[in-house]
């Protein structure tokens, strides 16, 4: 038969120029596929989020107001006083007894510790000593100068007297010397003798007036030293009693942060005592279920929003 010419065969320098002329198509197309991805990603991250769907019967609608926000939370918490007191040392000592355990309620008067300091103890009695050394004192210094007081009354009566006399001498004579009967000499001397005496009674007067104002101004200030040395004796006396430290006010003693034999110092919190009839609600929740949003005082004893974090928790208050 007749013999079929062979297959058609691509050269092979045309299916060269094919690939060459194929490839920059393909890189054109890969290149458009990739930038319509980073478009729709870029867009999908600037889409917001779609709103929340909610049951319409399980909504309440009605107008915003202003006013208290309470939300009802469960959780674990202690009750602690609103008032509490340290009690202090009122000066340096040792602790000699403890009087009053924790748990006991006491008054404001209730004795919890004994102190001892023989050094301010000391100081007490010296001032006492000296205190009523003062008042003696003062009470021989007012017999003191009432004694020289009388003594100068009573010289000035003397002298009253001798002048009395003496003028009743001269009003004598006087008349005498008129009469010729006595010299005028006598007289002379006799008026001399009566103005001697009424000098002196004059000088001694004056004396006595500015013995008198001597004498209140010493008593004065015998009295000043004495209520100086008073107070000091008691201000020592005071501190000395304030060594039976007292709780200072009414409540339950809820701490004692010292031991027998312990020396204490001014100022050193020896015990707390609390109030219980003003208690507060501390209330610590799960941080999930601590919303950020501001404390509300509710007057319910019910749980209270608190802070958030780095503020802490807050105290619900107990009406």
């Amino acid at each position: 038969g007749d013999r079929q010419p062979p297959p058609a065969m691509d050269h092979p320098s045309k299916r060269c120029q094919r690939g060459v002329e194929g490839t920059p198509r393909l890189w054109l197309a890969a290149a458009r596929g990739l930038a319509a991805v980073g478009g729709i990603t870029y867009g999908l991250t600037k889409l917001k989020p779609a709103a929340p769907t909610l049951d319409r019967s399980t909504a309440v609608i009605d107008t915003v107001k202003r006013g208290l926000f309470v939300r009802q939370v469960h959780g674990n918490g202690t009750l602690v006083p609103q008032l509490t007191r340290w009690v202090p040392a009122p000066a340096d000592g040792r602790v000699e007894t403890i009087l009053v355990q924790p748990g006991v309620e006491v008054s404001a008067s209730t004795v919890i510790f004994d102190l001892s300091n023989p050094q301010m103890e000391q100081q007490a009695i010296d001032a006492d000593f000296q205190m009523k050394a003062a008042q003696a004192d003062a009470e021989n210094l007012k017999v003191r100068l009432e004694s020289e007081s009388l003594t100068q009354q009573s010289a000035i009566a003397s002298i009253n007297a001798e002048y009395s006399q003496a003028k009743l001498q001269l009003d004598t004579d006087e008349v005498l010397g008129k009469q010729g009967l006595v010299p005028e000499i006598l007289l002379k001397v006799a008026r001399v003798r009566v103005q001697d005496i009424a000098n002196r009674l004059k000088v001694e007067r004056e004396r006595l007036a500015i013995s008198a104002k001597s004498t209140k101004a010493q008593i004065n200030a015998q009295e000043s030293r004495v209520q100086q040395l008073r107070a000091l004796a008691k201000l020592k006396k005071d501190q000395v009693d304030a060594l039976k430290v007292r709780a200072g006010t009414s409540g339950v003693l809820q701490q004692v942060s010292v031991q027998i034999g312990q020396q204490v110092t001014p100022g050193f919190n020896m015990a707390r005592v609390a109030d219980p009839a003003k208690m507060m609600s501390s209330s610590f929740f799960a941080r999930s279920r601590r919303p950020d949003c501001s404390p509300s005082t509710q007057r319910s004893a019910s749980a209270i929003l608190d802070l958030p974090d780095p503020l802490g928790p807050t105290i619900a208050v107990m009406p």
